[in-house]
């Protein structure tokens, strides 16, 4: 079985969660042997890990004298004009400007380089949905030129790219909801994005959800059939480096850590607020905010305002083995999450050997025993729980006890023939 399979980043080229997923379900399904998975970005650099599988940029795809075959780019198109960077799981806001633009029928003009190739950033910059549309185009020709009995695109930015090829060749298609809008904007959902996802659910013979949490959002907030929905969990890459070197804090005192985009979805004030309850209570210990996002202003000038600086820290954008180091020096790892389609951050910290506190409105939460879990707004509870980990030794043992061995059991592997049976019943079914 060859599968033709759609993402838009992939490590150590990544923004967050989904760039990790894509790679840890891909090593996955590597170890089944009869399976071929050819993995396609925007853009690839060369240095990826292509283990088990094989990468492709699709700015390395020549499209000079290529006819498409796909209703989707000869007609109508939707543009979106975007005044400001976004990332796949921040908010859009306000700033998005819509506007139409009716395709004539016939040819179309693609802007090449020299070679023939269409250039991708790969990033989210303001090209972004220019670069979605540019990747559906490309991802038709790539398809017409390839040997695969399914396609599997992941998240919004891959779901024109693999309704292209649908629309090329026929094979079924699946869809991997990592995330939708609703999560990303707090509600406050753009009607574009919310067509590309819309569109794609519709489109896709089967849809992956990465828990039930996401999969009760396809089905209310979308209106797709339950029975063609499934969820797969995700899992952790294992540390293949060996245990985290344990780094030196500088400072005797405890260490809280929040690690994650500093967006909305992510609840980063209430981390704050419950930072300050805990420290009225005790002294020994800081806070740590391991991240970057829009909303990293606002949170600066909050912990100002609450005075608090000398015992809270802002460290950016954290990846590879910088988060287990940050991880190893902690004490007890925090995700307030709003709303979290899943979460793989608290995995590596409980990989890690520290214990995890989880907002209630996590996927993760679904199949975490070992993990305190608390509503991402009821800071006095979460003020609570963080207090009794840092002055009670008894419950960070156990926490780390058996949340290792509750994490060992969360393994790609397993992930990967969940997802091997979903392309087998796909493919049974059309026979």
């Amino acid at each position: 079985m060859r599968v033709l399979m759609f993402g838009w980043e992939f490590p150590p080229h990544i923004s967050g969660g989904l760039g990790t997923a894509c790679y840890g379900l891909t090593r996955g399904l590597a170890t089944i042997k009869e399976l071929e998975v050819l993995f396609v970005v925007p853009r690839a650099y060369g240095d990826e890990d292509q283990t088990g599988m094989q990468l492709l940029g699709a700015n390395e795809v020549s499209v000079n004298h290529r006819k498409v075959r796909s209703k989707q780019i000869t007609e109508q198109l939707d543009y979106i004009e975007v005044d400001s960077k976004i990332v796949p799981y921040s908010n859009p806001e306000e700033f998005w400007r819509y506007s139409k633009r009716s395709s004539k029928r016939g040819h179309q003009l693609v802007k090449t380089n020299e070679n023939g190739k269409i250039e991708f950033s790969g990033k989210y910059g303001p090209s972004l949905l220019e670069e979605i549309k540019n990747y559906a185009f490309v991802a038709n020709i790539i398809a017409q030129d390839s040997s695969f009995d399914l396609i599997h695109a992941h998240d919004w930015l891959a779901y024109p790219a693999g309704i292209a090829a649908k629309e090329a060749t026929g094979k079924p298609l699946i869809i991997h909801v990592h995330a939708t809008d609703f999560d990303r904007s707090g509600g406050s959902v753009n009607p574009a994005v919310f067509e590309i996802e819309k569109r794609g659910m519709n489109a896709a013979d089967k849809i992956i959800a990465v828990s039930n949490l996401t999969r009760s959002t396809v089905i209310e907030k979308y209106g797709i059939d339950p029975s063609k929905i499934e969820t797969v969990y995700n899992a952790v890459e294992p540390y293949e480096k060996g245990k985290p070197k344990l780094k030196n804090k500088g400072v005797d005192e405890k260490l809280v850590t929040f690690l994650g985009r500093i967006t909305m979805q992510k609840g980063p004030e209430y981390f704050i607020e419950a930072a300050y309850r805990v420290l009225q209570k005790m002294d020994n210990v800081r806070f740590v905010m391991a991240g970057s996002g829009d909303m990293m202003e606002k949170m600066v000038r909050r912990v100002a305002q609450l005075k608090i600086t000398d015992k809270f820290h802002f460290t950016g954008f954290l990846k590879g083995d910088d988060v287990y180091e940050m991880l190893s020096m902690s004490d007890l790892y925090v995700m307030p999450s709003v709303s979290e389609p899943f979460g793989i951050s608290p995995l590596e910290a409980m990989q890690s050997n520290v214990p995890v506190l989880i907002s209630y409105q996590s996927g993760v939460s679904e199949i975490l025993t070992y993990a305190i879990k608390t509503n991402f707004w009821d800071v006095d509870a979460m003020a609570d729980a963080i207090y009794g980990v840092l002055n009670y030794s008894a419950l960070p043992k156990m926490f780390v006890l058996h949340g290792k061995k509750e994490v060992e059991s969360l393994q790609w592997g397993k992930s990967a023939q969940h997802v091997k049976k979903i392309y087998d019943r796909l493919l049974n079914s059309r026979h």
